[in-house]
């Protein structure tokens, strides 16, 4: 006697491209790590800069400079403080996701930054 499964196909986690890229090989370099190349640095620092100036309509602040540093350390901050607390912000747009993880990570450090100063 034969018995047929039912397959059911449940919608994959979409995985971002960094993710992605970690997995391919040909991203590699002889020592295992991922060489960025020009396009994704200066899609990295537009994304940061984004993040940076929305992040500043919430706490206050101004200049590309600083844009650009709290975004692109925001993204760092925001995606750990997000996977620590295992919040998942259901965007399925993985640049509006992205932008949202390094907003909410801006915050942080511009908040911090301007504790301590």
């Amino acid at each position: 006697m034969k018995f047929r499964t039912l397959h059911t196909s449940f919608p994959r986690k979409r995985e971002s491209a960094l993710t992605e890229l970690n997995r391919d090989s040909r991203f590699r370099g002889n020592d295992g790590v991922v060489e960025m190349d020009t396009k994704n640095i200066v899609i990295a620092v537009i994304m940061g800069i984004a993040a940076g100036w929305l992040a500043s309509w919430v706490v206050g602040g101004y200049g590309i400079v600083q844009y650009l540093i709290s975004g692109v350390l925001g993204s760092f901050v925001g995606s750990y403080a997000l996977n620590a607390a295992k919040i998942n912000l259901g965007i399925r747009n993985e640049i509006g996701r992205d932008i949202a993880t390094a907003t909410i990570g801006a915050i942080i450090v511009m908040i911090i930054a301007r504790v301590l100063h």
